[in-house]
């Protein structure tokens, strides 16, 4: 479970590994954090030589994983779990360094705490939204979206979809059909990266969004649909069903629902659209 924590709102990408109960940290973000460096990647092959001649081990304990990249691609990347971060951290001269122990010690113990009462990482969410600026209407919307999203997955899983790939493929039938837009040309539009596209919608998008993945699941499960091929013809027929209803508010208002917003600081907001997606 990769996904993204903040440590005074800098962002850290992270991977939970449910069999062991580990978390991995990316640790070229650390390292960002740490020593605020604009080429973290270059201290951090320096850190490793000095490791390496030192006779350390900690070099050795480096996991590589895909973890999603500014590029808004899954790319490898050297992360380390909690006890080799630390050792890492130790080589660094920081002010930040206590603070981010702290922090990571916290990230754990939310952890155990969310396996124990699942609600707990919701409040999370809610807490981290909160803390980028999000108003409690866009935050409520965003979970109730997820969950539309998660009962989604969840019917996928169950009929024989289990590749991320596939996953992926599904859901860019699913966005193309509604929007007129790929998934990454979704994002190009807002200026977008490694962001979460769904972190960046506005209010429509977001409900279009849940409407389009729920209409995919019911008509699933009602043509009790198996394998990749079967979901991908429900996706098309749900995105079709939120393209519909766009169209509709879109001739109604004149306004088109998919818009360059996103809560990208000033000065890195999207391209303009010069009218509306049929």
């Amino acid at each position: 479970m990769s996904n993204i924590k903040l440590f005074e709102s800098q962002k850290v990408r992270t991977h939970f590994d449910p069999k062991r109960e580990v978390w991995y940290f990316s640790v070229i973000d650390v390292i960002q954090i740490l020593t605020g460096s604009s080429l973290p990647k270059r201290y951090w092959s320096d850190l490793k030589k000095k490791l390496i001649s030192e006779g350390s081990e900690t070099y050795e304990k480096i996991v590589r994983l895909k973890m999603l990249a500014e590029d808004g691609k899954n790319r490898e990347t050297d992360t380390a779990n909690t006890e080799t971060l630390l050792r890492i951290i130790q080589s660094i001269p920081s002010p930040q360094a206590e603070p981010f122990k702290q922090w990571l010690a916290k990230v754990g113990y939310e952890r155990m705490q969310e396996i124990n009462d699942p609600a707990q990482s919701l409040d999370r969410a809610r807490e981290n939204w909160q803390k980028l600026g999000r108003s409690e209407k866009w935050i409520q919307q965003r979970m109730t979206g997820q969950e539309t999203r998660n009962k989604l997955t969840d019917y996928w899983k169950q009929s024989g979809v289990e590749k991320a790939d596939e996953f992926a493929l599904l859901t860019n039938i699913i966005h193309q059909e509604w929007t007129g837009l790929t998934v990454k040309k979704h994002k190009k539009l807002k200026g977008l990266k490694s962001q979460n596209l769904r972190d960046h919608m506005n209010e429509a998008e977001l409900i279009f969004t849940a409407l389009a993945e729920l209409s995919t699941r019911q008509i699933a499960e009602t043509e009790e649909a198996k394998g990749l091929p079967e979901n991908a013809r429900a996706s098309k027929k749900g995105g079709a069903i939120a393209k519909n209803a766009r169209l509709a508010l879109e001739a109604k208002t004149g306004k088109s629902v998919i818009t360059e917003e996103s809560f990208l600081p000033p000065g890195r907001e999207g391209k303009k659209i010069s009218k509306l997606k049929k």
